[in-house]
């Protein structure tokens, strides 16, 4: 049969099955029956059990070190219900009360050392009703709240990237949303989302508009009303963090709406293959542009960096204000330098302000708050040496918060104890009342060593000492050999092998006042602490206001100190449709490329006579990053940075779309040619003419002739269709005749050969590669000399057997296609034959008749023959 704590246990368990539960028991959490078995495998402890008539199975942890235990659980995916004792077990009559006062999943945790400094927690819902989707994420440690309507349906790149973006940890969404097993496929795929399934009752619109009319204010959500979907998504949000934390969360005092064209949009794709926050090779920061840009000084921010990267502007009035301020920042290097010294003393109040309302703040905690207000009265007096608009706002608004300052100076130990419920948490001086047990508690221990310096002059015995231990209280040890010369006013207490313990009266009587000063002093600072943190959650908007503007400046800070040590310059954004870009530089080859000179190159792109630039050139030689550095030029000046090269005037873009490299996705039953279609897919249908493509090597995935027809096909829908800014990298020289489409130009990668070697010069120039110099990359790469030698052969008995290369014949097959288009719907298409005749005309033009030697002419002659076979 069951015990009584048993018993309790089962039914709290009963209420939360999918849980493990942490059961209160004196100083350790046990967990029992398959929660015993779940954390001794995961945890590592030891499973042991409880006596009953039934061994039940128990593992447990300390409570004071709960915290480590429950972050493990929580990134293996599982989540933990914390069953806390609500009474005191002296008190008690029968079974100690117990009750759930928290749970944790991953994106509810509040432990900051299991959550990564420099990036936000998410909490996400996605909201499925019909057709539209309502969107809402909420970081419980530092109160943001984002939420947002979104239109989408099949293939739901937009749902994608939107949750992508906020990466939450956890994901909240309705029922009618798991009937949508390709989206819910993808998005468990692509973003390893946990999610967490509720039924239509905690999405009802009546009670998510009282919830957050209650959090945020009538007016407020009123003025949302019409964003019914996304509403709907906050509430559920806010009622589960209200069921998981139990508390008034009062630091969310703000809810913010968006629309998803507010900001320039990266999707999943863009932001992987750009390396915007992590790498590809194995996602981790460093070699990030984020790696680049990341030079602040608070994890503050440090998160607020990458949310600009991960959302550049498109208010050019925005743009400009940051520019004008990392401007100042970047020509002022004193005012650069006082800034970042004062910098390093602020802690991360945002999350701290989390952490007060949560309840697990400690002395420590209010301590690092302290320390941050005392450096914001001399960033205030720095400040008013600037003029640029931003810095001067960030002066205006940020609070010195001298009060609290004020409060914690008078109240809190400079090094309290790591727990709340020890003693020496609250200074002499701030409560008469503590000074007194203090006094007492100070001046009994002082009698206790006057004592044990008595005695032993007293009775004689040199070994006398006077010892405490929670059992038993204070004593009196003398060792055996000295029993003899033991006074009759000792009381013997206990026997131990070598010495017996005593009492006396006047001992006991001092004990107990010692003890109750003890235990009165460490009840009454903890109600003081808490006293003071309640104080501090009533400031908490002002706590929050000057952290947004710390973590600003922190920004502008690193952006500008990143700007000087890297020779960027400030570019010229505007409303036009040019990207216009002298020698610029990739910003995060340019510092992991110690070996060589990274070489910069000219970019000009914009929506007439350089809409479309062909890119040809050799494997290895720098295509894929000449493109990737000009989508991440124009991202860094729309988040209002410097840029690395020489002058440079950037239009506004809307979007940035890549398609670049080779993957496939195994898991959706996607091969790598149907990933690279679906991509395109998604720009053709989704890019404007204020959009920057990026297209690597389209149809690489199949045939020669399908995947050359494809890359044809597609370069003349964005010349005649879309009319967005593209850059076309390409092993297929026969798309450079599409030079003679209006805005499309022709640039190669130069290369030098020497003898059967190929060295990259990295420039990007006008004109189109002659070959592909395959093998010679092969064997840069290491592939053995006899399969080297072996294609040579091969090569040249293809070049010299083959009537009509493989090349030609596709475009016969697009211009025989082309003419039957144009028959049929009386369009303008490209005649490829008549382009080859052309050109061949265009060289004989070009020759100089006068100047060319009989051997020159001979060779041309031999390479037109070569041409018309």
């Amino acid at each position: 049969m069951d015990t009584p704590m048993i018993q309790q246990y089962k039914e709290i368990k009963d209420k939360y099955r999918d849980y493990i539960v942490f059961f209160r028991l004196g100083d350790f959490y046990e967990m029992f029956f398959d929660d015993a078995y779940i954390c001794s495998k995961e945890l590592e402890i030891t499973l042991t059990s409880r006596d009953s008539d039934n061994k039940v199975p128990m593992a447990g942890v300390p409570y004071h070190a709960a915290d480590q235990y429950i972050a493990k659980l929580v990134a293996k995916g599982y989540k933990v219900v914390i069953c806390e004792q609500v009474e005191d077990p002296k008190l008690a009559k029968g079974i100690v009360k117990r009750e759930v006062v928290k749970i944790v999943t991953p994106g509810t945790i509040t432990d900051l050392n299991a959550l990564e400094e420099n990036k936000n927690n998410y909490l996400g819902c996605v909201f499925k009703n019909k057709h539209e989707f309502g969107l809402a994420f909420v970081d419980l440690m530092t109160g943001e709240f984002d939420i947002t309507n979104l239109k989408s349906s099949y293939p739901y790149h937009e749902i994608i990237n939107e949750v992508s973006r906020f990466s939450p940890r956890e994901c909240l969404a309705n029922h009618e949303l798991s009937q949508e097993k390709s989206l819910n496929r993808k998005l468990k795929e692509n973003l390893k989302l946990c999610f967490t399934f509720r039924d239509a009752t905690y999405f009802d619109e009546q009670s998510a508009l009282i919830l957050l009319m209650s959090q945020f204010g009538e007016e407020k959500i009123k003025k949302l009303e019409n964003r019914k979907p996304a509403l709907i998504a906050a509430g559920a949000c806010l009622r589960y963090l209200n069921e998981t934390q139990k508390l008034n969360l009062s630091h969310i005092n703000s809810i913010s709406f968006y629309e998803n064209h507010d900001f320039m949009v990266l999707d999943f794709i863009c932001s992987k293959n750009l390396e915007i926050t992590e790498n590809l090779r194995d996602r981790k920061k460093t070699g990030s542009l984020l790696w680049v840009m990341d030079k602040t000084s608070t994890a503050m921010g440090a998160r607020l960096l990458r949310k600009w990267l991960e959302q550049p502007l498109l208010d050019i009035l925005k743009i400009k204000q940051r520019q004008d301020a990392i401007e100042e920042l970047f020509n002022d290097f004193f005012l650069r330098s006082d800034l970042k010294e004062q910098l390093k003393n602020i802690y991360d109040i945002e999350r701290l302000s989390g952490k007060l309302v949560c309840g697990n703040a400690n002395a420590r905690d209010l301590l690092a708050i302290k320390n941050t207000i005392k450096s914001l009265p001399q960033i205030k007096h720095i400040l008013t040496r600037c003029n640029s608009k931003l810095l001067h706002q960030i002066y205006e608004q940020l609070d010195p918060l001298e009060d609290i300052c004020l409060l914690l100076e008078k109240s809190i130990f400079e090094d309290p104890p790591l727990t709340i419920k020890e003693a020496n948490v609250i200074k002499d001086g701030y409560n008469s009342e503590i000074d007194m047990l203090r006094k007492a508690s100070r001046e009994g221990k002082a009698w206790i060593a006057d004592l044990e310096r008595k005695e032993r002059e007293s009775t004689g015995i040199k070994s006398l000492k006077i010892g405490f231990n929670k059992v038993f209280g204070y004593y009196i040890e003398v060792t055996k050999s000295n029993l003899s010369m033991v006074p009759e006013n000792y009381i013997r207490k206990q026997t131990l092998a070598n010495a017996e313990r005593y009492i006396t009266e006047e001992l006991k009587e001092y004990e107990s006042l010692i003890l109750n000063a003890n235990e009165k002093l460490q009840e009454l600072e903890y109600n003081l602490f808490c006293e003071i943190r309640d104080q501090l959650i009533k400031e908490i908007p002002r706590l929050k206001q000057s952290a947004y503007n710390l973590s600003l400046l922190d920004v502008l800070l690193s952006l500008a100190e990143v700007s000087y040590s890297n020779n960027y310059i400030k570019p010229e954004v505007n409303l036009s449709d040019e990207i216009n870009i002298i020698d610029g530089r990739h910003p995060v080859v340019e510092l992991t490329q110690k070996e060589e000179l990274f070489i910069p190159n000219d970019t000009q792109i914009d929506c007439s006579d350089n809409l479309i630039s062909v890119i040809t050139g050799p494997n290895m030689a720098g295509k894929s990053t000449y493109m990737r550095q000009v989508a991440l030029i124009v991202l860094m000046a729309q988040i209002g940075c410097f840029i690395p090269a020489k002058k440079a005037k950037i239009g506004i873009v809307d979007r940035i779309f890549t398609r670049i490299g080779a993957s496939d996705n195994l898991a959706l039953g996607q091969s790598t040619f149907m990933v690279e279609m679906t991509e395109v897919a998604d720009i053709l249908n989704n890019a404007t003419n204020k959009s920057l493509l990026i297209l690597d090597e389209v149809g690489r995935g199949t045939s020669t002739f399908d995947g050359l027809s494809i890359a044809w096909a597609v370069i003349e829908y964005i010349q005649k269709n879309l009319k967005a800014k593209t850059l076309f990298a390409t092993h297929y020289h026969e798309l450079t005749a599409l030079k003679k489409l209006k805005g499309v130009k022709n640039y190669k990668i130069t290369v030098k050969e020497k003898g059967d070697d190929v060295i990259f010069l990295r420039k990007i120039v006008p004109g189109e590669a002659d070959k592909s110099y395959g093998i010679q990359v092969a064997k840069l790469a290491g592939v053995p000399n006899a399969v080297i030698n072996r294609a040579r052969k091969i090569l040249v008995d293809l070049e010299q057997n083959q009537t009509q290369t493989q090349g030609e014949l596709a475009i016969s097959h697009i211009a025989a296609c082309s003419d039957k288009s144009s028959q049929s719907t009386n369009e303008y298409q490209l005649n490829l034959s008549a382009l080859k005749n052309e050109e061949i005309i265009e060289q004989i033009k070009s020759v100089n008749i006068d100047t060319i030697t009989p051997l020159e002419a001979l060779n041309f002659l031999f390479s037109i023959k070569k041409q018309l076979v």
